[in-house]
Protein backbone atom coordinates (compact mmCIF):
# COMPACT_ATOMS: atom_id res chain seq x y z
CA UNK A 1 0.00 0.00 0.00
CA UNK A 2 1.21 3.52 -0.67
CA UNK A 3 2.55 5.26 2.51
CA UNK A 4 -0.28 8.05 1.93
CA UNK A 5 -2.57 5.39 2.86
CA UNK A 6 -1.75 5.42 6.57
CA UNK A 7 -2.67 7.61 8.75
CA UNK A 8 -0.82 7.18 12.04
CA UNK A 9 0.35 8.86 15.12
CA UNK A 10 2.71 8.38 18.24
CA UNK A 11 4.77 11.83 17.52
CA UNK A 12 3.37 15.66 16.45
CA UNK A 13 3.27 17.36 19.66
CA UNK A 14 1.22 20.62 18.08
CA UNK A 15 -1.86 17.83 16.96
CA UNK A 16 -1.46 16.11 19.91
CA UNK A 17 -0.45 17.74 23.06
CA UNK A 18 -1.83 15.17 25.83
CA UNK A 19 1.02 13.04 23.83
CA UNK A 20 3.68 15.34 24.09
CA UNK A 21 3.23 15.96 27.24
CA UNK A 22 3.21 12.84 28.52
CA UNK A 23 6.49 11.87 26.63
CA UNK A 24 8.33 15.02 28.93
CA UNK A 25 7.58 12.66 32.03
CA UNK A 26 10.24 9.75 33.32
CA UNK A 27 8.19 7.15 31.92
CA UNK A 28 5.37 7.78 29.18
CA UNK A 29 2.63 4.43 29.18
CA UNK A 30 0.93 3.36 26.03
CA UNK A 31 -2.92 1.70 26.44
CA UNK A 32 -3.46 -0.99 23.72
CA UNK A 33 -6.54 -2.41 23.54
CA UNK A 34 -7.00 -5.98 21.32
CA UNK A 35 -10.13 -7.69 20.71
CA UNK A 36 -7.75 -10.58 19.74
CA UNK A 37 -6.03 -12.77 22.74
CA UNK A 38 -2.30 -12.28 23.79
CA UNK A 39 -1.26 -16.17 22.69
CA UNK A 40 -2.53 -16.00 19.30
CA UNK A 41 -0.75 -12.03 19.17
CA UNK A 42 2.42 -12.91 20.02
CA UNK A 43 3.64 -11.99 16.03
CA UNK A 44 1.79 -8.71 16.01
CA UNK A 45 3.02 -7.36 19.81
CA UNK A 46 6.57 -8.03 18.60
CA UNK A 47 6.35 -5.88 15.56
CA UNK A 48 4.80 -3.72 17.90
CA UNK A 49 7.64 -3.56 19.96
CA UNK A 50 9.84 -3.59 17.49
CA UNK A 51 8.41 -0.16 15.24
CA UNK A 52 8.56 1.29 19.15
CA UNK A 53 12.24 0.83 19.49
CA UNK A 54 13.12 1.86 15.96
CA UNK A 55 11.63 5.62 16.82
CA UNK A 56 13.71 5.27 20.21
CA UNK A 57 10.68 3.82 22.69
CA UNK A 58 11.80 0.96 24.87
CA UNK A 59 9.42 -0.84 26.51
CA UNK A 60 11.02 -1.02 30.35
CA UNK A 61 13.11 1.97 29.68
CA UNK A 62 11.33 5.22 28.66
CA UNK A 63 8.05 3.85 28.02
CA UNK A 64 5.33 1.28 29.47
CA UNK A 65 2.48 -0.44 27.74
CA UNK A 66 -0.41 -1.16 29.59
CA UNK A 67 -2.40 -4.34 27.59
CA UNK A 68 -5.87 -5.24 27.40
CA UNK A 69 -7.10 -8.61 26.20
CA UNK A 70 -11.05 -8.96 24.44
CA UNK A 71 -9.65 -12.51 23.86
CA UNK A 72 -12.81 -12.60 21.15
CA UNK A 73 -15.41 -10.97 23.36
CA UNK A 74 -16.26 -8.11 21.69
CA UNK A 75 -18.74 -7.33 24.54
CA UNK A 76 -15.89 -6.54 26.74
CA UNK A 77 -14.11 -4.19 24.71
CA UNK A 78 -15.97 -1.13 26.10
CA UNK A 79 -15.28 -1.88 29.89
CA UNK A 80 -11.23 -2.53 28.76
CA UNK A 81 -10.78 0.85 27.05
CA UNK A 82 -12.37 2.67 29.99
CA UNK A 83 -9.69 0.72 32.29
CA UNK A 84 -7.10 2.38 30.23
CA UNK A 85 -8.74 5.52 29.76
CA UNK A 86 -8.69 5.55 33.60
CA UNK A 87 -4.97 5.24 33.71
CA UNK A 88 -4.24 8.29 32.02
CA UNK A 89 -2.51 6.50 28.83
CA UNK A 90 -0.71 9.17 26.77
CA UNK A 91 -2.12 7.33 23.51
CA UNK A 92 -4.52 4.16 23.33
CA UNK A 93 -3.42 1.98 20.34
CA UNK A 94 -6.56 0.31 19.21
CA UNK A 95 -5.01 -3.56 17.94
CA UNK A 96 -7.76 -6.13 16.63
CA UNK A 97 -9.61 -4.14 13.91
CA UNK A 98 -12.66 -2.12 13.86
CA UNK A 99 -14.25 -3.67 17.59
CA UNK A 100 -11.60 -2.42 19.66
CA UNK A 101 -11.62 0.83 17.47
CA UNK A 102 -14.89 1.92 18.18
CA UNK A 103 -14.65 0.98 21.39
CA UNK A 104 -11.83 3.19 22.17
CA UNK A 105 -13.66 6.18 20.20
CA UNK A 106 -16.49 5.50 22.58
CA UNK A 107 -14.50 5.52 25.70
CA UNK A 108 -12.45 8.98 25.16
CA UNK A 109 -12.63 12.09 23.33
CA UNK A 110 -9.20 13.67 24.44
CA UNK A 111 -6.72 10.61 24.53
CA UNK A 112 -5.14 10.43 21.17
CA UNK A 113 -6.11 6.97 19.78
CA UNK A 114 -4.88 5.30 17.07
CA UNK A 115 -6.34 1.95 15.48
CA UNK A 116 -5.11 -0.78 13.29
CA UNK A 117 -6.11 -2.99 10.23
CA UNK A 118 -9.55 -1.17 9.85
CA UNK A 119 -11.50 -1.84 7.07
CA UNK A 120 -12.95 1.47 6.10
CA UNK A 121 -13.15 4.24 9.18
CA UNK A 122 -15.05 6.74 7.07
CA UNK A 123 -17.91 4.12 6.67
CA UNK A 124 -17.51 3.33 10.09
CA UNK A 125 -17.53 6.42 11.66
CA UNK A 126 -14.25 6.37 13.20
CA UNK A 127 -12.91 9.34 10.82
CA UNK A 128 -14.70 12.32 9.17
CA UNK A 129 -11.94 11.60 5.74
CA UNK A 130 -9.19 9.96 5.36
CA UNK A 131 -6.71 12.49 4.39
CA UNK A 132 -8.45 14.79 7.34
CA UNK A 133 -9.13 12.55 9.72
CA UNK A 134 -9.51 15.11 12.74
CA UNK A 135 -10.42 14.69 16.33
CA UNK A 136 -8.72 12.28 18.46
CA UNK A 137 -8.95 9.55 16.34
CA UNK A 138 -6.36 8.40 13.56
CA UNK A 139 -4.87 5.02 12.44
CA UNK A 140 -4.26 2.83 9.37
CA UNK A 141 -7.08 1.14 6.93
CA UNK A 142 -6.22 -2.15 4.99
CA UNK A 143 -9.32 -0.92 2.67
CA UNK A 144 -10.32 -4.55 3.55
CA UNK A 145 -13.43 -4.19 1.39
CA UNK A 146 -11.79 -3.55 -2.14
CA UNK A 147 -9.49 -6.33 -1.20
CA UNK A 148 -12.48 -8.97 -0.26
CA UNK A 149 -14.09 -8.06 -4.14
CA UNK A 150 -10.00 -8.82 -5.53
CA UNK A 151 -9.45 -11.82 -3.36
CA UNK A 152 -13.08 -13.55 -4.67
CA UNK A 153 -11.47 -12.27 -8.46
CA UNK A 154 -8.61 -14.17 -7.69
CA UNK A 155 -9.56 -17.47 -6.28
CA UNK A 156 -12.23 -17.70 -9.84
CA UNK A 157 -9.29 -17.10 -11.99
CA UNK A 158 -7.53 -20.46 -9.66
CA UNK A 159 -10.78 -22.38 -9.68
CA UNK A 160 -12.24 -21.08 -13.09
CA UNK A 161 -14.98 -23.81 -13.37
CA UNK A 162 -16.19 -22.30 -9.83
CA UNK A 163 -19.76 -21.33 -9.69
CA UNK A 164 -20.07 -20.57 -6.19
CA UNK A 165 -17.87 -18.81 -3.58
CA UNK A 166 -19.10 -18.53 -0.56
CA UNK A 167 -17.89 -15.38 1.77
CA UNK A 168 -17.21 -15.91 5.13
CA UNK A 169 -18.65 -13.11 7.68
CA UNK A 170 -18.83 -12.64 11.35
CA UNK A 171 -21.80 -10.90 12.27
CA UNK A 172 -20.76 -9.63 15.27
CA UNK A 173 -18.16 -7.43 13.88
CA UNK A 174 -18.43 -3.58 12.63
CA UNK A 175 -17.39 -4.90 9.40
CA UNK A 176 -20.29 -7.48 8.53
CA UNK A 177 -22.72 -5.03 7.20
CA UNK A 178 -19.75 -3.65 4.68
CA UNK A 179 -18.88 -7.35 3.31
CA UNK A 180 -22.61 -8.07 2.62
CA UNK A 181 -22.91 -5.07 0.73
CA UNK A 182 -19.87 -5.91 -1.41
CA UNK A 183 -21.15 -9.58 -2.02
CA UNK A 184 -24.10 -9.13 -4.70
CA UNK A 185 -21.84 -7.15 -6.75
CA UNK A 186 -18.82 -9.10 -6.63
CA UNK A 187 -21.46 -11.93 -7.68
CA UNK A 188 -22.70 -9.70 -10.88
CA UNK A 189 -18.79 -8.77 -11.69
CA UNK A 190 -17.56 -12.54 -11.96
CA UNK A 191 -20.91 -14.06 -12.87
CA UNK A 192 -21.19 -15.98 -9.97
CA UNK A 193 -23.44 -17.24 -6.79
CA UNK A 194 -21.68 -15.69 -3.29
CA UNK A 195 -23.87 -16.93 -0.67
CA UNK A 196 -23.11 -15.14 2.49
CA UNK A 197 -21.66 -17.60 5.33
CA UNK A 198 -21.77 -16.17 9.02
CA UNK A 199 -19.77 -17.67 11.57
CA UNK A 200 -19.15 -16.00 15.31
CA UNK A 201 -18.01 -19.19 17.44
CA UNK A 202 -15.72 -21.95 16.74
CA UNK A 203 -19.62 -24.56 16.25
CA UNK A 204 -20.30 -21.81 13.36
CA UNK A 205 -16.82 -22.65 11.90
CA UNK A 206 -17.53 -26.32 11.49
CA UNK A 207 -21.47 -25.75 10.41
CA UNK A 208 -19.80 -23.57 7.99
CA UNK A 209 -17.73 -25.63 6.12
CA UNK A 210 -20.16 -28.74 6.45
CA UNK A 211 -22.20 -26.68 4.64
CA UNK A 212 -20.20 -25.63 1.27
CA UNK A 213 -20.45 -29.03 0.04
CA UNK A 214 -24.28 -28.90 -0.27
CA UNK A 215 -23.94 -25.38 -1.72
CA UNK A 216 -21.44 -26.94 -4.53
CA UNK A 217 -19.17 -23.99 -3.16
CA UNK A 218 -15.93 -24.33 -5.45
CA UNK A 219 -14.03 -21.86 -2.96
CA UNK A 220 -14.35 -19.62 0.18
CA UNK A 221 -13.42 -16.10 0.70
CA UNK A 222 -12.01 -15.19 3.99
CA UNK A 223 -12.01 -11.15 5.30
CA UNK A 224 -9.46 -10.12 7.42
CA UNK A 225 -11.49 -10.36 11.12
CA UNK A 226 -9.84 -10.09 13.79
CA UNK A 227 -12.33 -13.52 14.98
CA UNK A 228 -11.25 -15.05 11.84
CA UNK A 229 -7.89 -14.30 12.31
CA UNK A 230 -7.72 -15.72 15.96
CA UNK A 231 -8.81 -18.98 14.50
CA UNK A 232 -6.69 -19.13 11.64
CA UNK A 233 -5.12 -22.21 12.21
CA UNK A 234 -8.66 -24.01 12.66
CA UNK A 235 -10.27 -22.44 9.75
CA UNK A 236 -6.90 -23.44 7.44
CA UNK A 237 -7.55 -26.82 8.22
CA UNK A 238 -10.98 -26.96 8.12
CA UNK A 239 -10.49 -25.88 4.94
CA UNK A 240 -8.04 -29.10 3.93
CA UNK A 241 -9.91 -31.19 5.78
CA UNK A 242 -13.44 -30.25 3.53
CA UNK A 243 -10.63 -30.01 0.32
CA UNK A 244 -12.32 -25.82 -0.30
CA UNK A 245 -10.34 -23.96 -2.04
CA UNK A 246 -9.73 -20.74 0.32
CA UNK A 247 -8.64 -17.04 -0.09
CA UNK A 248 -8.02 -14.72 2.71
CA UNK A 249 -6.58 -10.75 2.74
CA UNK A 250 -3.58 -11.83 5.43
CA UNK A 251 -0.52 -13.46 4.79
CA UNK A 252 -0.74 -15.12 8.04
CA UNK A 253 -3.39 -17.81 6.84
CA UNK A 254 -0.57 -18.82 4.01
CA UNK A 255 1.79 -19.02 6.69
CA UNK A 256 -0.59 -21.42 8.56
CA UNK A 257 -0.74 -23.39 5.55
CA UNK A 258 -3.60 -21.62 3.34
CA UNK A 259 -3.62 -22.14 -0.27
CA UNK A 260 -3.21 -18.16 -0.90
CA UNK A 261 -3.61 -14.85 0.02
CA UNK A 262 -4.12 -11.54 -0.87
CA UNK A 263 -3.34 -8.25 0.96
CA UNK A 264 -1.03 -7.22 3.96
CA UNK A 265 0.89 -9.05 6.61
CA UNK A 266 -0.28 -8.04 10.27
CA UNK A 267 3.02 -7.87 11.73
CA UNK A 268 4.05 -5.18 9.15
CA UNK A 269 0.97 -3.01 9.37
CA UNK A 270 1.41 -3.16 13.19
CA UNK A 271 4.95 -2.13 13.40
CA UNK A 272 4.03 0.44 11.12
CA UNK A 273 0.93 1.60 12.96
CA UNK A 274 3.49 2.06 15.83
CA UNK A 275 6.16 4.20 14.40
CA UNK A 276 3.85 7.52 13.25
Amino acid sequence: MRRREFIMLLGGAAAWPHAASAQQQAMSMIGFVSSRAPGESAGVVEAFRRGLGETGFVEGQNLAVAFRWAEGHYDRLPALAAELVNLRVAVLFAAGGPPSALAAKEATSTIPIVFSAVSDPVRLGLVPSLNRPGGNVTGMSLLNAELVAKTAQLLKETVPAAAVIAFLVNPSGPSAEIYVKEAPATARALGIQIPVLNASTEHDLDEVFASLRKLEAGGLVVPAEPFFDSQRERIVSLAAQHAVPMISNLREYVVAGGLMSYGPSLPDSYRTGSQG
